[in-house]
């Protein structure tokens, strides 16, 4: 445990991320906010347990991070909060309420936008009593285990990510975009090794389900290489495996993490999650 700016954390995993302690978020001045927000530039995610939020609370906590971000698919926005998504299996009155098994493969998000989103925000409503756990990778722990060589060869290339191909070819919820939807999210490229703006710290930064080509290894060659990242990234000694309950809340760094969510029994239970983004800026 440790004090930092007068907040107590401790880490999620070590090195990696901040459980804040002894805090209560709806009442917490904006100063004490600010705090938090600094915590989350330093250490690429945030838990923060046992709160009780409402969507005001979440939009008054997500506004001391920037400008909360918009959702590509709208459906599922909660009434009167547009910037506020629902992740839920609830069907009520023959209608799903939100967005079901969203998230599932190993990702950054918005990564086929010019612009990321910097930070995601999940608030959890119910969970189940098993399963639906949240994976973080550390990009940045994942990028100093590799050798200088290596490094030295990843850090000039490029990716072409793509939200056609991502919506068109993934497991759960695939569809045809329409045009003015394939109008709106064109392609785009990003560098495979990121910098983040805060402090200068190189993340590995590969995904999967956009990812076409890797710019100057085009076909098989580049897209074994960005599995083979994948895979590195997301082996057991840069993840961190969050276990939901009730009223915790977890922010994510997309500048330097990958992430996925994992199944649950949805004929047995039910879980609902508040998603809300922030703005990025273009990575390099």
């Amino acid at each position: 445990m440790t004090l930092a700016d007068d907040l107590r954390i401790s880490d999620l995993k070590p090195g990696f991320g901040a459980r804040i302690h002894d805090i209560d978020l709806p009442s917490a001045s904006d100063a004490e906010l600010d705090k938090v927000v600094a915590a989350f530039h330093r250490h690429g995610a945030v838990v923060v347990s046992g709160q009780t939020m409402t969507p005001d609370d979440l939009m008054r906590f997500i506004g001391r991070f920037g400008e909360a971000e918009d959702h590509t698919q709208t459906r599922f926005t909660l009434p009167g909060y547009p910037k506020i998504f629902i992740l839920s299996n609830r069907v009520v009155d023959g209608r799903p309420i939100g967005a079901h098994n969203d998230g599932v493969g190993w990702h950054t998000d918005y990564s086929y936008k010019p612009e990321p989103v910097m930070l995601t925000m999940l608030y959890a409503v119910e969970v189940p009593d098993e399963g639906s756990d949240t994976l973080l990778a550390d990009g940045c722990a994942a990028w100093n285990a590799l050798s200088p060589e290596k490094q030295a060869e990843l850090l000039p290339l490029r990716l072409h990510h793509s939200y056609k191909h991502f919506m068109a070819t993934r497991e759960f919820g695939a569809q045809v975009l329409s045009p003015e939807m394939e109008a709106a999210n064109p392609d785009v490229e990003h560098p495979l090794i990121r910098t983040h703006p805060a402090d200068g710290r190189k993340a590995l930064w590969p995904s999967t389900g956009t990812v076409t080509e890797v710019i100057g290894k085009p076909g098989p060659e580049g897209l074994a290489l960005v599995d083979e990242l994948v895979a590195f990234m997301t082996g057991d000694d840069f993840v961190y495996r969050h276990k939901w309950a009730k009223g915790d809340l977890l922010m994510w760094d997309n500048r330097c993490t990958l992430h996925t969510g994992t199944l649950y029994d949805d004929t047995k239970y039910f879980r609902t999650m508040h998603r809300l983004w922030v703005k990025g800026d273009r990575p390099y």
